[in-house]
């Protein structure tokens, strides 16, 4: 009993770091996102057009350029979430997750994508390591 209750409470973990992970994207705080991702975090998603992104640089672009400019409110919803436990320390999550902005023409705008994130704990600290999002690219409309 215990040790289940154990697990529900690294899974329940693991489903808030993913949380603050969205919630530094979401605010374009790039300070915080460095917290949580290692910094030789991988990554295939349609902005990158099939390549595997090595780094933060790629990402950097556009917290830079795209996400501390966007002022309109941006809400998102992990809907679903899934945790593999893989071992003590990692962890795999699936989700989709729901991105609900205004765009540039001031009209609601739902948008979504299948997310995989990988979350390996390295010196008793959880960062993600690797991530996958399949979906069309979600900064095209908050521009």
């Amino acid at each position: 009993m215990f040790l289940c209750f154990l697990l529900a409470g690294r899974k329940q973990e693991i489903i808030k770091l993913t949380e603050q992970l969205l919630q530094a994207i979401t605010s374009g705080d790039y300070g915080e996102y460095t917290k949580l991702v290692d910094p030789h975090l991988t990554s295939f998603e349609p902005e990158a057009l099939g390549n595997l992104i090595v780094g933060l640089d790629f990402h950097k672009f556009y917290f830079d350029h795209v996400l501390s400019k966007n002022n309109k409110p941006v809400n998102t919803s992990i809907l679903n979430p899934h945790v593999h436990l893989l071992g003590e320390d990692a962890a795999c999550i699936a989700y989709v997750r729901l991105t609900q902005l205004i765009d540039r023409n001031g009209l609601p705008v739902t948008n979504h994508s299948e997310e995989t994130r990988i979350w390996q704990r390295k010196d008793s600290k959880w960062q993600n390591v690797h991530f996958h999002r399949s979906g069309t690219p979600t900064v095209e409309q908050a521009k």
